[in-house]
């Protein structure tokens, strides 16, 4: 039977491959090219002559690679730009088993990086988006626009509209976060309390031409939610925003009422919707996204000898309900060889949330969905009942960033929970304090990558061995 190093080892391997799939750089040359004095990105067509200038704006996790791709392809036509990043992603080491003789240093020579913050928008982020406003707002129409999204850009371009404030954009971020709203209400909200986003973007910048090049990061691709669309026409209304915080129960910060309400009143123009011209010269093209990433992680599964059962892509909710599903689904394959035979390899995608609850007086806890699913699929394996066989539970963010923590995610497998016992830890105090990486930390199986430079959801691994004869 294989042993749980060896299965710790597979998981990383078949991480390593999904992201290799996820990379960047390679989504873009893999999109776009030239023939000749033609770009070609997709089934769209562009003629260089007939552009004065080639321009290079965006924001995201990927905004460094992304960047690096187009300079390697246009070179000296582009005449410049700025990209949004995070910290750190003017050079990173793309996984942690790598050996230094690996890293890779992206050097740009047309186009700014502008390191902004993230999770939380921040001024750096805020001067950036001035910055691409600017160059978006003295473009003509014999200019091409290149927009590089990936994920992250809601929160590195760094863009409150009059009367919002960059404190009341970050204090709604976080209420929107914590109360478990999803993406989808998260960036409607977002689109009315900003200038940019919601198709405003396209609409500062038509009548020149604009080519998006998107790295999705959001369940089914939804080109209305991926960095919150700033290219993209917004069928939401200030009557949406105002219903994500009713629903929650929500008590919005001054500035941003006063914006809404003004939207509602009509005093503020709605953000560009569909059919509006500002799109007339729009191409908005998805680049590379989970599935991509699930797919080669199940053929790397597969020449590693598990069967790769693939979940779905699509996988959203509160993560300990998804764990608990995953858990069922071990524990049938352990049980009765359904619906896969061992050894095989569990696989899903997409992105879940947690929603933080009263916690009472206790020191807040400190994790992320990955680290959370983790902890709660462990818990639900082995928790109560040790009949259940070996498996490999692996989670982690694409992106090497879960959460407000330096880890992408965690591992566990069947020794994890004795293992907390020997230590006097009580796994399940630690997840209902949502307190998930001091447990991992305590354990020693937190996954830390650093900055992998792409960003497409999470991957989720269950590694279940073959019985030993």
């Amino acid at each position: 039977m294989i042993t749980g190093a060896e299965r710790t080892r597979h998981a990383l391997q078949i991480f390593r491959a999904a992201l290799d799939a996820a990379d960047p750089a390679r989504a873009i040359l893999a999109h776009l090219r030239l023939a000749g004095r033609t770009l070609i990105a997709g089934d769209h067509r562009y003629a260089l002559s007939d552009f004065d200038r080639i321009q290079v704006i965006g924001a995201g996790k990927a905004g460094a690679k992304m960047a690096a791709a187009v300079e390697r392809l246009l070179g000296r036509r582009v005449s410049g730009g700025i990209v949004n990043v995070p910290p750190g992603t003017k050079a990173y080491l793309p996984l942690v088993d790598l050996p230094p003789a690996d890293r890779r240093r992206i050097e740009l020579r047309h186009i700014d990086l502008n390191q902004s913050g993230h999770p939380d928008p921040d001024r750096r982020g805020l001067a950036g988006a001035r910055r691409i406003a600017e160059i978006a707002g003295n473009v003509t129409g014999r200019d091409l626009l290149i927009c590089l999204i990936s994920g992250g850009a809601s929160a590195l371009l760094a863009d409150p509209a009059p009367p919002v404030t960059l404190s009341a954009l970050r204090q709604t971020t976080r209420q929107l976060l914590d109360c478990g709203a999803t993406i989808h209400e998260v960036n409607t909200v977002r689109k009315h309390i900003s200038w940019l986003k919601g198709g405003q973007l396209a609409r500062l910048a038509a009548p020149a031409a604009i080519l998006a090049l998107i790295l999705s990061d959001v369940v089914g691709d939804d080109l209305n939610v991926i960095g919150s669309a700033p290219t993209v026409p917004d069928p939401s209304t200030f009557a949406d925003a105002a219903a994500v915080f009713e629903k929650y129960g929500i008590r919005a910060h001054s500035a941003v009422r006063k914006r809404i309400d003004a939207g509602l009143a009509g005093r503020i123009a709605e953000t560009p919707k569909p059919g509006d011209p500002a799109f007339a010269r729009v191409r908005n093209v998805i680049v590379g996204n989970n599935r991509a990433a699930i797919d080669r992680a199940a053929r790397r599964a597969r020449e590693l000898g598990y069967r790769p059962l693939v979940l779905s892509t699509f996988i959203e909710g509160e993560t300990r309900d998804v764990a608990s599903m995953h858990a069922a689904i071990v524990k049938e394959i352990l049980a009765s060889g359904r619906p896969a035979r061992p050894p095989v390899c569990v696989l899903s995608g997409g992105e879940t949330t947690v929603t933080i609850r009263d916690q009472k007086g206790r020191a807040k806890g400190q994790g992320g969905r990955n680290q959370e699913f983790v902890l709660a699929a462990a818990i639900a394996l082995y928790g109560s009942d040790d009949r259940f066989g070996p498996a490999t539970i692996f989670s982690a963010g694409s992106d090497g960033i879960d959460g407000p923590t330096d880890a992408a995610g965690a591992i566990a497998d069947e020794r994890t929970i004795a293992r907390a016992r020997q230590l006097n830890l009580d796994p399940r105090r630690f997840l209902d304090g949502h307190d998930s990486y001091r447990f991992f930390n305590r354990i020693g199986t937190l996954l830390r990558t650093g900055p992998t430079g792409t960003n497409v959801m999470d991957v989720r691994i269950i590694l279940i061995p073959a019985r030993a004869k």
